[in-house]
């Protein structure tokens, strides 16, 4: 049997950087408040025409040389992004030209913050049917383009970045299963205001804060219960969990339904704040670095997003 597993890792922050303390000069809040609530001290923010092709293609590079491979045996690309370089072409393609491949499949994923999970997930179908060997997954925002900063409880948690996986086939078990679900009924609860064919010409995010925090709390705590029960696993079994980073709060509490210590949760939220579908890979590209994620490991990624989206992704690393 054919799996596909994880062979490198890459990630990128913009080098601007939007600290608490700048929010403080911009609207009615403070440090101290910021990180009572979401566990956020900065996030970078991408300079003026700075796209989220540009930051996944500094991502890619990174992980193209991490996986030790040469760009052309990518036979696969899927970038998730919520806020593409342009409505057409997609931003796989434009981020394949800057890589200077061609003939590949190249497409966008949009399922906001969950995006790289179903990202990873839809690649990892291609390489285990034989339709690709060599997959690059991307999830890259520039998310501030969208990010009201005059919302004094919205326009604090956003940031942009980048990160990225190369995905190839073998016969070891890496993505050992994925889950995916979507409920449309919540879509008003966390949303951009309007878009192409509702002209709205200065779209921005909205968000129920309270309500998105209970039913995303709920939602992990059911992913987890699933992907552990599809794989007749138990909680101790994992070894990291890298969640989606959008509130120290969520991110506590689907450690505390696994019964892990924080030391077991890679955490970036406090830096980089939430980066959408960029959040999990730039977060797993952070302990793969640093050293704390190590082959053999079993990971699980989960993620909650708008519309509602959410699902997980289970790993031997």
């Amino acid at each position: 049997m054919t799996y596909s597993r994880i062979a490198g890792t890459g990630s990128y922050l913009p080098q601007k950087i939007l600290s608490n303390a700048d929010l403080e000069r911009l609207v009615d809040t403070t440090d101290e408040w910021i990180f009572a609530r979401t566990g956020i001290r900065q996030r970078h923010i991408a300079s003026e025409g700075e796209c989220s092709s540009d930051l996944a293609l500094h991502a890619s590079e990174q992980a193209i040389l991490a996986a030790g491979i040469d760009r052309h045996q990518i036979d696969l690309i899927i970038v998730a992004t919520t806020t593409p370089d342009r409505i057409f072409p997609s931003t796989a393609c434009l981020l394949q030209h800057k890589l200077a491949i061609a003939g590949c499949p190249a497409f966008d994923i949009q399922a906001v913050c969950s995006g790289f999970v179903y990202a990873l997930a839809t690649a990892d179908q291609f390489i285990k049917s034989g339709a690709a060997k060599c997959a690059l997954v991307v999830g890259a925002e520039t998310i501030s383009r969208i990010t009201d900063y005059s919302d004094r409880s919205n326009c604090i948690l956003w940031g942009d970045g980048a990160g990225a996986v190369i995905l190839q086939a073998g016969e070891e078990p890496g993505i050992i299963s994925s889950h995916l679900h979507a409920d449309g009924k919540y879509n008003e609860l966390l949303c951009v205001s309007g878009g192409v064919s509702q002209k709205e010409s200065k779209p921005a995010i909205q968000t129920e804060g309270n309500a998105v925090f209970k039913i995303a709390e709920n939602t992990l705590d059911a992913i987890v219960d699933e992907t552990l029960g599809a794989n007749g696993m138990e909680k101790a079994h994992i070894d990291w969990l890298v969640p989606h980073q959008a509130n120290i709060r969520i991110i506590q509490a689907t450690a505390k339904k696994l019964g892990m210590g924080m030391d077991r949760v890679v955490l970036t939220v406090d830096r980089h704040g939430n980066t959408s579908a960029a959040s999990i890979p730039l977060a797993l590209a952070v302990a793969v670095r640093d050293g704390r994620i190590k082959r053999g490991a079993t990971i699980l990624m989960e993620a909650f997003g708008g519309g509602f989206t959410w699902g997980s992704v289970l790993i031997k690393y």
